[in-house]
C-alpha cells in the first residue's frame, strides 16, 4: 500500500564546522517518524545539504527542530561563502513522493513556513510551486542582494515577506520555503583556477543565458582546492538530462583548453536520471547506490 511521503532537502548556511553540521544531523536523527537519508557539507560554498523523508506532518516537525538547532548554532553575521544565501536555514523545499501530490507539498510548505516565522520570528518567502507571487518562483530572484542586502530590501513594498514581519533578523536572516519536483544538484569541477572560464561556461549552459532548458548554473571558486566549479541545478532532468549537461560543459571546456577534473552529485537523484549515462562517464566522485532515491523508498 502506497502512502503520502514528503521529501525535504534543506540547505543550511554552514559547511565548515563539522560539529555544527553534525548537531543538525543529530537533531534530525532524533526526530520521530522521519529518516535522514543523506547529508553533505562544502567548505567553499559554506553550505550543508540534508535529505530526509517521512509523512508530511513528521517531516514538518523534524524540519522545525532542525531549524531551531540551526538558528542556535549559525550566526549569519559571521558567514562568508561562495554560494548565494539570505539566511541560516536558507532554503527549505518540500518534494512529494509516493501518493503525495504537488498540492500536498504546497500545503505543507505554506503551513510550515507560517509556523516557522511565528515560532522563530524569521521572515519567510515562498518559492517554487508554493510561490504566492509569480516573480518569487525562482530562488535567484529571492536571493538578490544576499543576506547583506536583506535589511534594506525588506523595507521596500515588493519585498515584504510572505510570512512574518519585515523585521531583519540579524542572526538568522530569512528563509525560502517552497514546493518542487525532484531537483538534481550537479557540480562539475574544472582543472583550472580561472573563474572567468567557469562563469562563461555557466552562463552559456543555463536556461536564462539561452542555454539548456531547466538548467540553472553559476561559476564559483573552490579556493581550498585552487580550482573552479560550474555549479548547477537541473530543475527537470526529464527535459535536460545529466548527460546532456555534462556533454555541454565538456564541449565548452575543451574549446577553452581546460579539462574536467570530476563531477559531484549533491544529495540524491532518481534512478531514471542516469538512464543514459554511467557514473564513470560523468566522472562522478563518491557515488554509492545510496545516492539513488529509490533505494530508500522500498521500505
Amino acid at each position: 500500500m502506497r502512502m503520502k511521503i514528503m521529501e525535504c532537502v534543506p540547505n543550511f548556511s554552514e559547511g565548515r564546522d563539522k560539529n555544527k553540521v553534525a548537531g543538525i544531523a543529530e537533531t534530525l536523527c532524533a526526530a520521530t517518524g522521519i529518516r535522514l537519508l543523506d547529508y553533505s557539507m562544502d567548505a567553499d560554498h559554506n553550505r550543508s545539504v540534508f535529505t530526509f523523508i517521512g509523512t508530511p506532518e513528521a517531516v514538518m516537525q523534524g524540519m522545525m527542530a532542525a531549524c531551531g538547532k540551526a538558528f542556535e548554532l549559525i550566526d549569519m553575521k559571521q558567514h562568508k561563502g561562495a554560494h548565494p544565501r539570505i539566511g541560516a536555514a536558507d532554503v527549505i523545499p518540500f518534494i512529494p513522493l509516493g501518493d503525495a501530490q504537488m498540492s500536498d507539498a504546497v500545503e505543507t510548505a505554506h503551513t510550515f513556513g507560517r509556523k516557522l516565522s511565528a515560532r522563530y520570528h524569521i521572515p519567510v518567502y515562498f518559492y517554487g510551486e508554493a510561490a504566492l507571487k509569480p516573480e518569487r518562483k525562482t530562488l535567484s530572484y529571492l536571493r538578490r542582494g544576499g543576506y547583506e542586502g536583506l535589511r534594506d530590501k525588506m523595507q521596500e513594498p515588493q519585498w515584504i515577506p510572505d510570512a512574518g514581519a519585515a523585521d531583519f533578523n540579524e542572526n538568522s536572516g530569512a528563509s525560502c520555503v517552497g514546493a518542487r519536483m525532484p531537483l538534481i544538484a550537479f557540480n562539475i569541477n574544472l582543472k583550472t583556477d580561472d573563474l572567468a572560464v567557469a562563469k562563461t561556461i555557466a552562463i552559456s549552459v543555463r536556461e536564462s543565458g539561452g542555454g539548456l532548458k531547466c538548467v540553472q548554473a553559476m561559476g564559483v571558486p573552490l579556493r581550498s582546492r585552487n580550482i573552479v566549479q560550474v555549479s548547477m541545478n537541473l530543475t527537470d532532468y526529464r527535459q535536460t538530462s545529466i548527460r546532456r549537461v555534462f556533454d555541454a560543459v565538456k564541449e565548452r571546456t575543451e574549446a577553452a583548453g581546460v579539462d574536467i577534473l570530476e563531477s559531484e552529485l549533491i544529495g540524491l537523484a532518481p534512478r531514471e536520471a542516469f538512464a543514459d549515462a554511467t557514473s564513470e562517464y560523468l566522472q562522478l566522485t563518491d557515488f554509492p547506490e545510496q545516492k539513488i532515491l529509490e533505494t530508500h523508498l522500498a521500505d
